[in-house]
């Protein structure tokens, strides 16, 4: 399982918001590229980066943070946050994005999505599938889609997609522990993608108990951000898998 820490960005500088909440904003660096440089250090690979400036205008925002991580760094970043147009989509991919993570945009206007994941593929589109309570909520989790997870899965994963990110919203910053039944279930009914977790993550068990529940990969941001997982961890945990 591929374990992949997030960095998320509001003015330039690296966060963490609790269930999606701008007012509940605690920040933990001024250098995302520092703390990124931190995780290729411990032998990471992947990384998570989320504008969320970008979320919140509709539109990319933080794209010279991207373009410093994606050139300084070895790291596979996959960059979400403000994808509306194929201006933004080209903007991420341009400055270094190795993936990019479509969510409200896919339940606003599937056509333009079905677009991006015909002209870049399946292994360059992640769908973001923020949930709360078994509906997908969007635009920074503010609002309902009013459609049901596994509706939205099914007609996108039938279309051709494969990697999905979901997150359990009301988990999310709480470092509650994952919902291992949800994902559980998503991969009974799906058993072809490849499904990432996000949200809730407490501790080093949790991402054990994730790997052993067959996910694809796991996002983790607070639980390393609190000290609850430590750097040296995370290149154990990296090297045995």
């Amino acid at each position: 399982m591929h374990i992949i820490p997030a960095i998320d960005i509001i003015d330039g500088k690296c966060v963490r918001l609790t269930q999606g909440d701008y007012a509940q904003k605690t920040v933990y660096s001024d250098s995302p590229l520092e703390i990124a440089k931190q995780f290729e250090g411990a032998g990471i690979t992947r990384l998570h980066v989320v504008d969320l400036d970008g979320a919140k205008s509709h539109h990319v925002v933080n794209h010279k943070i991207l373009e410093a991580i994606a050139s300084h760094t070895s790291l596979q970043v996959d960059f979400g946050g403000g994808i509306k147009s194929d201006a933004d989509i080209s903007t991420a991919f341009d400055c270094g994005a190795a993936q990019v993570t479509v969510g409200s945009i896919a339940v606003k206007d599937c056509e333009l999505t079905l677009s991006w994941l015909s002209k870049y593929g399946s292994e360059k589109i992640i769908l973001g599938a923020d949930v709360r309570d078994g509906m997908i909520a969007i635009n920074g989790w503010r609002e309902s889609g009013n459609i049901p997870l596994n509706t939205f899965l099914t007609d996108y994963m039938s279309a051709g997609m494969r990697y999905v990110i979901c997150t359990d919203i009301a988990r999310d910053g709480m470092l509650s522990g994952p919902a291992i039944e949800l994902y559980g279930s998503i991969i009974k009914k799906f058993p072809n993608i490849k499904l990432i977790a996000s949200g809730g993550i407490s501790d080093a068990g949790d991402l054990g108990k994730l790997s052993e529940a067959g996910l694809y990969g796991a996002i983790t941001g607070k639980a390393i951000y609190e000290g609850k997982i430590s750097l040296a961890q995370l290149k154990k945990l990296t090297h045995a898998g």
